[in-house]
């Protein structure tokens, strides 16, 4: 398997207006991105609010996604949780239905020790065939996934890469020197929108984006841009698309990017609970945003067509 690079989009899973899964739009919203050109679909994730899910729903969606990527561009599952043996079936279940990889969170809540988390990791990946992108994203889990930890499952087979989503660029930085420079093989993808640029200038391969289910053509560009040398384009569409990275974090994610592909015309729908709908003064703050930063067309569902 080719090594993990570009944009992969971390795909919303959209509801209809009783709350049910809307696979139509599930099917638009693939469109859209392959219509684009990313490089790759990541559903259900924490985007796509996994925890929320029924597992008739998980199903469904996965099977939905294969059929309508089919090849065309790569399809990711997120299948962690905070059980060794549930992350296990999980993934068993996505390559059973034919995902290209599974992303594996850290796991949640019960705090393992690094230890623990290797060990966790080594069961996962000592029972399924396909690969594995660890994402590691401390401020949902409580606990960072420390660099000397990660360079030992890196040994690992099926361990492809790293969903880098903690913040930290010296981490990040420490991630590319002790262990993607001496594994050309192993990817580190941005798992935040903002550190895109940083991280591919620290050496890295992409990003899991959120915003790309918004603008994954700008999202594109900007990868693009910096793939071929042209540093300068790449730094002015980072800042140019930093109002809305800035706004699709205006509260808990994906509340934000649903609210926005909602006002654009795209499939999303509502959230589901916990999570609810915006304040209303975000909502205002984010119209408002869009319309600065998208032209008209965009929000009459120009993108779809």
């Amino acid at each position: 398997m080719k090594k993990v690079r570009g944009v992969h989009t971390a795909i919303v899973t959209p509801f209809d207006a009783k709350g049910g899964l809307d696979e139509e739009g599930l099917v638009r919203n693939l469109h859209f991105q392959m219509h684009h050109g990313v490089d790759g679909i990541v559903a259900l994730g924490t985007t796509g609010e996994s925890p929320t899910l029924l597992p008739f729903e998980r199903e469904r969606i996965i099977l939905r996604c294969v059929a309508e990527t089919n090849g065309k561009t790569l399809l990711t599952v997120g299948t962690g949780s905070y059980s060794t043996q549930q992350t296990i079936e999980h993934t068993l279940q996505a390559e059973d239905l034919g995902a290209d990889m599974a992303l594996v969170v850290t796991p949640y809540y019960n705090k393992p020790t690094q230890e623990g988390l290797y060990r966790h990791f080594k069961a996962v990946s000592e029972a399924v065939g396909i690969p594995i992108i660890i994402y590691n994203i401390q401020g949902r889990t409580s606990q960072n996934l420390q660099t000397d930890t990660l360079k030992r499952l890196a040994d690992l087979p099926n361990i492809t890469g790293i969903k880098e989503a903690s913040g930290n660029i010296l981490q990040i930085n420490e991630v590319m020197e002790l262990i993607a420079r001496h594994r050309p093989s192993f990817s580190v993808m941005s798992g935040d929108d903002c550190l895109t640029l940083s991280v591919m200038a620290l050496g890295g391969d992409g990003v899991i984006s959120v915003v790309s289910n918004l603008i994954p053509a700008q999202i594109k560009a900007l990868v693009q841009a910096f793939d071929r040398g042209d540093y300068a384009a790449a730094r002015d569409l980072h800042y140019q698309l930093m109002p809305l990275f800035r706004g699709a974090f205006i509260e808990t994610n994906p509340i934000p990017i649903k609210a926005a592909m909602n006002l654009c015309g795209m499939a999303a729908g509502g959230c589901r609970l916990p999570l609810c709908e915006l304040l209303p003064e975000n909502a205002k703050k984010l119209h408002e945003l869009l319309l600065k930063e998208l032209n008209e067309k965009d929000l009459k569902g120009f993108m779809y067509r």
